[in-house]
């Protein structure tokens, strides 16, 4: 089968087409035949080395496709069945080896290609805005990129949730897309400080939670942007690492919960993982949440698949698919 491998630390071009074997599920295991996968920046922070990966590996960790094989102990799902998963390393591939334990059944209402685009930052949206940060009505929310595949669907619902959505993206075509999903207010970032104009529209340090994927270049003013025992939370650094912030910071804005959360952490098993794709399967098929899959390329584009999502230049979701 053909996989997307890498071999050592490093940029795109350690992206490598390679034949490997397709593996046997064991006991516990089930083989999937990928029909598409997700690019994340956790592909790209694995890749460079930022985020441990062993060394080599097939890139992917988030895909969905058909059951070719179950191990003796599977009883979840059968061959034939349409499932999705995050997650696990090797979704760059032909076929890819799941525990049984990190799988969920695809309803039927909801395309395979969908389902790729959908568990990883889904699940994620998922629980930014249910365990991690319990968005209520009425509440003030602000999304850094706004219009990236979290940031769409976060501003949807957000807005599902009854709160008043203001946001962050670099274009004005992006901006549109993000008052399409439902925001209220939109700030380029590349021509106004967010910070400012904010405080221009709604007044001085009146969020309620403010979500940042970007780190570096946007922590410090996210933090002035929230209310007393606001909660800011960091779940991503395309930006690069975000600088310290002294718990006496937090004091100073008033009491802020801060936290730098994880997926893995929010699924520690198999109850959680159904439950969590479940609401977010239902929100898709009741048509509460559209997924914009920016554009599908195919598994041997995989580098332009990390360029396009290092340049920024995506809103909405990128994949590969399978011939």
């Amino acid at each position: 089968m053909k996989a997307i491998r890498v071999n050592q630390p490093g940029g795109r071009d350690n992206l490598l087409i390679e034949n490997i074997d397709i593996p046997s599920p064991k006991s516990n295991e089930v083989l999937i035949k990928i029909i598409a996968a997700g690019i994340n920046f956790i592909d790209v922070y694995q890749r460079e080395g930022i985020y441990p990966a062993p060394m080599p590996h097939t890139v992917g960790s988030e895909a969905s496709g058909i059951v070719e094989a179950i191990g003796a102990d599977v009883k979840n799902v059968s061959i034939g069945d349409k499932v999705a998963y995050a997650m696990v390393l090797g979704s760059y591939a032909e076929y890819a080896i799941v525990p049984k334990d990190k799988i969920v059944l695809v309803p039927e209402t909801i395309d395979l290609k969908i389902a790729a685009a959908i568990m990883l930052q889904g699940l994620t949206v998922e629980y930014l805005t249910s365990d991690c940060f319990k968005i209520e009505k009425d509440m003030n929310v602000f999304i850094h990129a706004a219009a990236g595949g979290v940031g769409l669907l976060l501003t949807q619902v957000a807005k599902l949730m009854g709160a008043k959505v203001f946001g962050t993206t670099s274009t004005e075509d992006k901006a549109e897309l993000a008052y399409k999903a439902g925001a209220d207010h939109i700030i380029q970032y590349t021509k106004n400080n967010f910070l400012t104009e904010t405080n221009k529209i709604i007044g001085v340090s009146q969020m309620h939670v403010v979500y940042d994927s970007v780190g570096e270049t946007t922590i410090n003013d996210s933090l002035k942007l929230l209310k007393a025992r606001g909660s800011l939370i960091a779940f991503g650094q395309s930006g690069g690492p975000a600088p310290k912030i002294e718990p006496l910071d937090l004091k100073k804005q008033g009491s802020i919960f801060f936290t730098r959360p994880s997926l893995v952490d929010y699924i520690q098993n198999i109850s959680e993982l159904e439950n969590r794709a479940n609401r977010l399967f239902s929100w898709i098929s009741d048509k509460k949440v559209n997924v914009r899959i920016d554009r599908q390329l195919e598994l041997e584009e995989a580098q332009e698949g990390h360029r396009l999502l290092e340049s920024r230049a995506t809103a909405g979701k990128l994949i590969l698919v399978n011939k």
